[in-house]
């Protein structure tokens, strides 16, 4: 009799325990939030492996014919500035805003800033303190030669190139619209860290100065309240992107535009977000209904 009550308890036992087990057990329902696609390229130029965070536009297939504008954007980590602009950009092309036309973000995630972004400079302290410093030009060849045939040829991508920096991605940006413009149409250059190499940058010829440069070439330069930069030589960051701003239009091609964005509200920090949203005001201005 003793064993049969044993038996009984602990069958009974095992049933609520199980049943409190299982009933403890949520539904599984979650699961990831896809923004994009990770990608990878291995450059032979830089010698080394790099990831892309791509944005694609809602209705995006591989199978369809339609292609889209794509914006390259530096410092474009999944921790630095993709997923901001990703939304900007998705924002500002739903059909009841329509600033912009969809479009392919590529955020290309950082490795080493100073070595990618920076021409090699003279001022013996920067090299002493940025000693990877100066290789732009194998970023800039990686950009020509491996990045864009790849992205053209991988994704549904038309002509239309946009290039955007920040601080020394905004320097970069200048050194490639001075040395290589046809490699990009837009050009978003925010805060540009024109004191490298003490301004020199400022004393480049270029194509897009000759009146025969025909590709239309728009330009969105932006600055906040910034101040000094960390210069030997005091410069100032307002002064150097109205210098660059004045220089462009100088420019005898009637193929160039450009506009220059104070923002005293912002500084080098938090100018970006709302300077990309003012670049897409200046590339695709609505048209009012009559």
């Amino acid at each position: 009799m003793n064993k049969l009550f044993i038996l009984a308890f602990l069958f009974f036992s095992t049933s609520f325990i199980f049943c409190q087990t299982n009933k403890a057990k949520p539904t599984e329902t979650a699961k990831p939030f896809v923004l994009g696609v990770i990608d990878e390229i291995q450059s032979k130029e830089l010698g080394e492996k790099r990831i892309l965070n791509i944005y694609l536009p809602e209705g995006y297939k591989a199978e369809e014919a339609t292609k889209y504008p794509v914006i390259y954007l530096l410092d474009g980590s999944a921790d630095e500035d993709f997923i901001h602009i990703a939304g900007l950009v998705q924002f500002n092309s739903f059909e009841w805003i329509n600033q912009v036309p969809k479009s392919i973000v590529v955020g290309i995630a950082t490795v080493d800033r100073r070595r990618d972004f920076t021409f090699p400079t003279t001022i013996e302290k920067d090299q002493k303190r940025f000693p990877t410093s100066g290789h732009s030009d194998k970023f800039i060849a990686f950009i020509e030669k491996e990045l864009q045939p790849f992205i053209e040829k991988k994704y549904k991508a038309n002509t239309s190139k946009t290039l955007m920096g920040q601080s020394l991605g905004g320097l970069l940006g200048t050194e490639i619209l001075l040395k290589k413009p046809t490699l990009f149409n837009k050009y978003v250059i925010v805060s540009p860290s024109i004191w490298w190499n003490n301004g020199s940058i400022l004393n480049l010829d270029s194509p897009i100065f000759q009146e025969n440069f025909s590709p239309q070439t728009d330009i969105y330069i932006a600055v906040g309240k910034e101040g000094l930069t960390p210069t030997e030589i005091p410069r100032v960051m307002e002064v150097d992107a109205n210098l660059l701003t004045e220089k462009i239009k100088a420019s005898k091609s009637k193929n160039i535009r450009v506009y220059f964005d104070y923002f005293p509200l912002e500084n080098h920090g938090t100018i970006l977000h709302p300077a990309a949203s003012n670049s897409f005001r200046f590339f695709y201005p609505i048209k009012e209904k009559e």
